[in-house]
Formats: C-alpha cells, sequence, structure tokens
C-alpha cells in the first residue's frame, strides 16, 4: 500500500476494501456500500458536503467519490468527514477517481480506489480533462493507478461498444483488479442492479478471479439513483 502523509490512512486503506469487495452483493448497494459516484466537481450535481450528507443519512459504511479525472470532490468531503468528530458510525471514505482510456479501440472508463493522489505518476491523471495520445491508453491508465497504490476496476462493463467479455479479458491482461458487477444500466426506481448483465458480470469475475463492484453512478441529487 502507498500511504501518503496527506491523506489519511483509511483513505488509502486496500485491504479493508478487498475485505469488502470480497463479500459484495447483490443487496449492498445502495444502502450499505456505494463506490461509483459524482460530485459537482466532475460531472454531478451535488456538492461533496450534500454527498456525504446522505450517506450518513443512508447509513452508508463505505463509499468513494470517483469524479472524472479530479480528487477534488473527495478532498472536500474527507474535510467534512473531519469535521464530524462528535458523531458515531461514519462511513468509511477511500479514495477514488475515474479515468477515460483507450482499450481494445474503444473508450472506456477506468476506476481507481485506495490510491495516494499525490503521487507524481497520477499528474496527468486529474487535470479535470481526459487523457490524450499514450496517456489514455488502459495498460498506461491501470498501471500508473498501480503505482499509486490503488486497486482498478472495469466501470459499467456493458455500456461499451465492444462486448464485455472481449474488454474483461483486455484488461485482465493487463492487470486490472475487478469489474463493477452490480449496476442499473438505466435508471430504475428503486435502483437495482440489472439482472441479465449483473449475472454476466459475476461469471466473468469468477472466470478470472476479479472482484465484482456495486455502484448506483450517482450523477444527480441522489445516492440511491444514478439520475
Amino acid at each position: 500500500m502507498v500511504v501518503s502523509a496527506t491523506i489519511p490512512p483509511l483513505a488509502q486503506d486496500t485491504l479493508a476494501l478487498k475485505a469488502v469487495w470480497a463479500n459484495i452483493g447483490y443487496d449492498s448497494c445502495p444502502h450499505h456500500y456505494n463506490f461509483h459516484l459524482h460530485t459537482h466537481c466532475s460531472d454531478g450535481q451535488m456538492s461533496p458536503q450534500n454527498l456525504m450528507t446522505q450517506a450518513l443519512d443512508i447509513g452508508l459504511k463505505g463509499l468513494a467519490i470517483t469524479d472524472h479525472h479530479s480528487i477534488e470532490g473527495y478532498r472536500q468531503a474527507q474535510i467534512w468527514l473531519e469535521n464530524q468528530h462528535l458523531k458515531s458510525s461514519l462511513p468509511h471514505l477511500w479514495t477514488g477517481v475515474e479515468i477515460t482510456a483507450n482499450l481494445l479501440e474503444t473508450e472506456v472508463h477506468i476506476l481507481g480506489y485506495g490510491f495516494d493522489p499525490a503521487h507524481a505518476v497520477l499528474t496527468p491523471y486529474l487535470q479535470r480533462t481526459k487523457p490524450e495520445g499514450d496517456l489514455a491508453l488502459a495498460s498506461r491508465v491501470i498501471n500508473s493507478l498501480q503505482q499509486a497504490g490503488a486497486l482498478v476496476v472495469l466501470a459499467h462493463p456493458f455500456r461499451y461498444h465492444r462486448p464485455a467479455a472481449d474488454l474483461v479479458a483486455a484488461a485482465v491482461e493487463l492487470g486490472i483488479d475487478g469489474i463493477e458487477a452490480f449496476y442499473a444500466y438505466g435508471n430504475p426506481k428503486p435502483w437495482l442492479p440489472s439482472q441479465r448483465e449483473t449475472e454476466q458480470a459475476l461469471a466473468l469475475s469468477r472466470q478470472y478471479q476479479l472482484f465484482a463492484t456495486c455502484s448506483t453512478d450517482s450523477h444527480g441529487k441522489s445516492l440511491l439513483q444514478r439520475i
């Protein structure tokens, strides 16, 4: 684990994150864990403070803010969390980010968790804009995140133009750690993971011994919905 002196150790505790992911199931999200969330620091509508207030009200045990190419939302949320020192049962907040990458000539999104955002290798990826050229190669994105201590996950594998099975196999060759399995492809109310895609993602995670993660991928004003 790569630990930064400026980021709380819990935010980079990938061992704890692995333990959580090893037990993720259909009922984990959105009331217990949520690992793909956006704030107005990228393309979401919530402030980091509002997001954390909702997380506390919902009773989330753990979460990650994964703004696109930015950790500003995480930083603001961490400050909010530190100011809640008199409250008990605070959620575990890990560092997170979503980076656009090129995998099999397909634009995909790659999620990183538990990394040191001050690591120099991540500087090109935290500029609030998607990388270009060689920086956008999935191999380079995955390697850079892992150099900074991250666990790396392929986001929503069934949203791309290439078959998920092809993309996951290619990502495995590059050393990816997991795939986003419990995900709603649409905006159902109440939120539920899409059964067919989730079952296929779980089969792929078993085939390649990957972690299977869960999220609402919230961009709107509620952590309980995508939009």
